[in-house]
C-alpha cells in the first residue's frame, strides 16, 4: 500500500541499471527496458545503464566502480538471481554489501508468489547497502523487473511516501564512518 505525504517535495535519486545475462544485448534487453522506463516515468535520473555477462569478478569490479561514483545513489541490477551454475548476481553482490536489506528479498518473493506460485523460490533477489549506496538485485523476466519497481522499490525510493522510505535514511548511510573517524 502507498502513502504518498504530497506535502513533502519529491527529491530524485540517480539510479544505475545493470543487466545481467549472456543472452541479452541492447536490442532484446526487454528487463533492462522496462526498469529504465520506470526509473525515469518516477522522476529520478538514470546515471548509466549497462549489460553486462554472467561474470562474478566483472560484474563485482562494476558495482564497486559504481559504489564508489558520488553521483550514484542506487543501483538496481535485473538478471543472474537464479539458482543455475550461471547466476552470480547475488555472490557478486554479497562480496560488496555492508549489509543486506533482507526484507526486500522477503517482501519480492512474497509479492512474487501472488502471481507466480512457488516458482518465487527459485528467485534469489536481494537488497543492501553498500559505500552509502543502495543496491537491489532483480530477476531478469520483465514481469519479476515490473514487480520489483511497482510493488516495492517506486515507494521505498519516493521521499514522500510514509511511513517511511530509504531515501530520507539516505544521509545516514555511512554514520558508521563518523564514529570511527
Amino acid at each position: 500500500m502507498s502513502r504518498i505525504d504530497e506535502a513533502r517535495t519529491f527529491v530524485a535519486v540517480n539510479i544505475a541499471v545493470l543487466t545481467v545475462s549472456d543472452t541479452r544485448g541492447p536490442d532484446n534487453d526487454t528487463s533492462g527496458d522496462a526498469l529504465c522506463a520506470r526509473v525515469v516515468e518516477a522522476g529520478h535520473r538514470l546515471a548509466v545503464r549497462k549489460l553486462l555477462r554472467d561474470d562474478v569478478d566483472q560484474i563485482e569490479a562494476l558495482l564497486r566502480q559504481w559504489i564508489s561514483d558520488p553521483m550514484i545513489d542506487v543501483v538496481i541490477s535485473t538478471g543472474g538471481t537464479g539458482v543455475t551454475g550461471r547466476d552470480v548476481t547475488p555472490e557478486a553482490f554479497e562480496r560488496v554489501l555492508d549489509k543486506r536489506i533482507e526484507g526486500f528479498g522477503e517482501l519480492f518473493r512474497m509479492l512474487s508468489f501472488a502471481k507466480i506460485g512457488t516458482s518465487t523460490m527459485q528467485s534469489r533477489a536481494l537488497g543492501g547497502v553498500a559505500g552509502g549506496t543502495y543496491l537491489f538485485a532483480l530477476p531478469g523476466s520483465t514481469g519479476a523487473v515490473k514487480d520489483g519497481w511497482d510493488d516495492i522499490l517506486r515507494w521505498q525510493l519516493d521521499v514522500r511516501h510514509r511511513p517511511c522510505n530509504l531515501v530520507e535514511l539516505m544521509p545516514r548511510l555511512q554514520e558508521h564512518l563518523a564514529a570511527t573517524a
